[in-house]
């Protein structure tokens, strides 16, 4: 038999009638403050579960089915929830982890979209081919961890903290990260992955300064107010996308084809290698 417990009081919160947590049936169990440090529930149902304020961390919730799981101010940091389900494709049935702990978590190849993570600690986790479509990550922290090959189409990050991610190969059409902070941030090609993709992205009053977006797709995305200095641009496809008022000093701008971008109110005098074409007005 297994007794799961609540933190600091110790109180009885599940009993389970097993040998191990791995395969449990949790669905929406009452587990607030649950402790469960370290355990293993590789492949449970925790669907609908209410965890929030749970400690999980240093857990294996590998292949776990959260659809629904309430997650609130969790603590998740070093877990491990690599293809876990979060989400079955309907909003209205994603989990929710507003402000939970995930620093340096694993999460390759997990099902998060239009998952709730607003204001979420995810520095340095591991988001490998994660699915984040739609997914809530305004405010997140997202420091140095690795989105490589993951789809964050019509994902939200404004305001979130991606300084030095990497992102090759992640899918981040019509993504929102308005006054998002991208110093540094790779989002070239790198190993197996392609560089990444930001058509239509809103990327107004974005930091991206020295920012590798080597032949990154940027066609139609708003850069207007975003700070591109010493940004690495070279061969980038930036057709249709708007620079207006985008600072631009020292970025390298080498194979880019500038003729179908709005460039008014920047000042490219001070970036490198840009070719302007002479029709272009209103650029100091």
């Amino acid at each position: 038999m297994i007794e799961i417990k609540k933190l600091y009081t110790g109180e009885v919160l599940f009993t389970l009638e097993a040998d191990t947590l791995r395969g449990a049936d949790l669905q929406e169990a009452e587990l607030v403050e649950a402790d469960l440090k370290d355990a293993d529930l590789s492949g449970a149902n925790l669907s609908y579960a209410d965890l929030s304020r749970a400690d999980l961390r240093g857990a294996t919730l590998c292949q776990a089915n959260l659809v629904g799981t309430y997650l609130l101010r969790a603590w998740l940091a070093g877990a491990n929830l690599g293809e876990a389900r979060l989400s079955d494709g309907v909003p209205a049935h994603a989990a929710i982890l507003l402000d939970a702990s995930l620093h340096h978590a694993r999460l390759g190849r997990a099902d998060l979209r239009y998952v709730d993570m607003h204001q979420v600690n995810l520095a340095y986790a591991d988001l490998r081919e994660a699915s984040l479509e739609g997914a809530d990550l305004q405010g997140a922290n997202l420091e140095s961890a690795d989105l490589r090959g993951a789809t964050l189409i019509d994902a939200r990050l404004n305001a979130a903290d991606l300084r030095h991610a990497l992102l090759a190969g992640a899918h981040l059409n019509d993504a929102d990260l308005t006054y998002a902070n991208l110093r540094d941030a790779r989002l070239g090609a790198e190993g197996d992955y392609k560089p990444a993709i930001l058509h239509g992205a809103k990327l107004r009053h974005a930091q991206l300064v020295g920012a590798h977006l080597e032949q990154v797709v940027l066609q139609n995305a708003d850069l207007s107010h975003a700070d591109l200095r010493y940004a690495h641009l070279q061969h980038a496809m930036v057709a249709g996308a708007i620079m207006r008022s985008t600072n631009v000093k020292g970025a390298d701008f080498s194979g880019v084809e500038l003729g179908a971008v709005t460039m008014n109110f920047s000042n490219f005098s001070q970036a490198r290698h840009a070719v302007i074409p002479a029709f272009k007005k209103n650029l100091r």
